[in-house]
């Protein structure tokens, strides 16, 4: 297997090579769910690249992929086992490799997942701890409190629920091992026990994951995003918190085991590296912190490209947050010279039609809100289906969930699972589409209206309405770029902002809102209807305008 990408930009970005990422719409591949290749009911990376020519058709620059790594499937790969392998569930090495020379044949640049807080337990690295090896400093390994240590060292709950710690057996050097009850320490795990933190004071665990970095920049990759990019540096000594249900503290204050201001070294010198190479790769922070001006740090000039804005994913439909969270985004990143992202939806969270509202109601406001956000100045998020308004499946059994949250006692309800559905490709067969052996998960019936196939080429229908929104931002000058916006005069619940030559807005109320024409019209969400020099915006939609 060649590995010249690794020093060559592909001829097909060379048009847009200095700072692409500023204003790139970037598409994630939930890789399980997106296309399967082999018939075995899993998405995997043959049926993703085959899949590559609908984000081509789409508009798209970039290509998110989640892991797809040697992994136990403890949290749908975000346990790693081996950062330099493909699980078999996913393909192989070769399967990787031409994903990434077809996206780049085709003009899109790949992003993949990395995954730096923890590892699974199945890692060699936690095995040999586990057996009494070095490896245990690699890990947060502590003695127990109470008596006879039967207690979590300290009172940090998983963000998945229950106790962040779990308690091991005694090795004896020989191969043999104590109950964990008689003695045995500790270790930490912000998320599943399959998943124990990585002691990011150790140099070797440092040294192995710039090893890993350049193994997959050699390949080609033009990024990372970083998974839990906030959370590799916990407080000295791990000190308690104090405080339940901690995982509702997350992104709204600080904690000692997120967000602390060591992990900042870590991405400068994760920064220098992604430098050495040619092509402008970059990495992607997902990170979770209690302000604006806090998440900026992660994109400051020697630090990573991008950073998640959950503000803006997480602002309920209200013209004044909305609004509130749009300045303070772009004023945060203005101040550290970084582009700001935008996002609604991704394989963490409720999709955002459900999140809107129910039904058609849902559905309008999610197709509003996504004009909105690509009217905005800098790079925008797309969560595979997004493009389709695929809701939420609300109603799946009990016994198909998998989300390790729905599975622990004090933790989430599995929402995760619901918006992690194979999306629908075609109007008919077993799975839509998505692959020959059925899905893992099941789709609704009513998904066949809303297939790749049943949406193409139809008048008004939202995969059309992206594809002509992702045009129009190419191609007009006035959107993506920059960093600011100007608002303009409105009636309540409207949000009228203007670039150079464009204006968008948006009519978040229930009923139709006259105003002034602002200009001739680019797109809009609903037809809006003229009369004289005024305008009738429909309830809940957004409409672009060249001025």
């Amino acid at each position: 297997m060649t590995q010249e990408l690794s020093t060559t930009t592909p001829p097909q970005l060379a048009r847009q090579t200095r700072n692409w990422w500023h204003d790139a719409v970037i598409y994630q591949v939930y890789v399980r769910s997106f296309a399967d290749g082999d018939g075995d009911g899993i998405g995997d990376l043959r049926g993703a690249r085959d899949r590559l020519p609908h984000l081509a058709a789409l508009g798209v620059d970039a290509v998110w992929l989640t892991p797809f790594y040697a992994s136990p499937q403890a949290d749908g790969g975000y346990d790693v086992a081996d950062y330099r392998a493909v699980d078999p569930l996913f393909g192989d090495l070769s399967d990787a490799d031409g994903l990434v020379r077809e996206a780049h044949r085709l003009g899109m640049r790949v992003i993949v997942d990395i995954v730096p807080n923890h590892t699974s337990d199945q890692h060699a690295w936690f095995r040999a701890a586990l057996a009494g090896g070095p490896e245990r400093a690699y890990y947060h390994f502590r003695p127990g409190k109470g008596t006879n240590g039967e207690l979590p060292p300290n009172d940090w709950e998983s963000v998945f629920g229950g106790p962040a710690w779990t308690r091991v057996p005694v090795p004896d050097g020989n191969g043999r091992t104590s109950q964990p009850e008689a003695g045995g320490e500790w270790y930490l795990h912000l998320f599943a026990p399959e998943q124990p933190d990585l002691n990011w004071d150790h140099p070797a665990v440092h040294e192995e994951f710039a090893s890993v970095l350049r193994f997959w920049l050699d390949l080609g990759v033009d990024g990372f995003r970083v998974d839990v990019a906030h959370g590799m540096v916990k407080a000295d000594g791990l000190p308690d918190i104090g405080l339940r249900e901690q995982a509702k503290m997350i992104g709204a204050q600080v904690l000692p085991f997120f967000d602390q201001d060591g992990v900042h070294e870590i991405h400068r010198t994760w920064r220098r590296l992604l430098d050495s190479y040619d092509g402008e790769r970059i990495g992607v922070a997902e990170a979770w912190a209690p302000t604006p001006e806090r998440l900026a740090l992660y994109v400051r000039p020697d630090e990573l490209h991008q950073a998640f804005n959950f503000q803006f994913l997480r602002c309920p439909w209200d013209p004044d947050r909305m609004r509130e969270v749009i300045d303070a985004s772009l004023a945060a990143t203005a101040s550290v010279g970084a582009p700001t992202t935008w996002v609604l939806s991704n394989h963490d969270v409720v999709r955002h039609p459900t999140r809107y509202g129910d039904g058609p109601t849902g559905l309008r406001r999610a197709r509003a809100a996504s004009l909105l956000m690509l009217a905005l100045p800098g790079s925008a998020y797309v969560y595979q289906g997004e493009e389709l308004g695929l809701p939420d499946v609300t109603d799946l059994p009990d016994e198909v969930r998998q989300d390790p949250s729905f599975f622990r006692a004090e933790g989430q309800d599995g929402f995760r699972d619901g918006c992690r559905v194979p999306i629908p490709w075609t109007r008919e067969g077993s799975s839509y589409g998505f692959g020959s052996g059925g899905s893992w998960l099941p789709q609704p019936g009513e998904w066949s209206g809303l297939s790749v196939e049943a949406q193409t080429g139809v008048p008004g229908s939202t995969l059309e309405l992206y594809r002509a929104a992702l045009a129009v931002r190419r191609e007009h000058p006035g959107l993506g770029a920059g960093d600011s916006v100007t608002w303009l005069e409105a009636p309540a619940g409207v949000l009228a902002l203007a670039r150079e030559g464009f204006v968008c807005t948006t009519n978040t109320t229930g009923t139709a809102v006259e105003l002034p024409v602002p200009g001739s019209v680019l797109l809009s969400s609903a037809a809006p209807e003229f009369t004289g020099g005024t305008v009738r915006l429909p309830a809940d939609s957004s409409t672009w305008w060249a001025i």
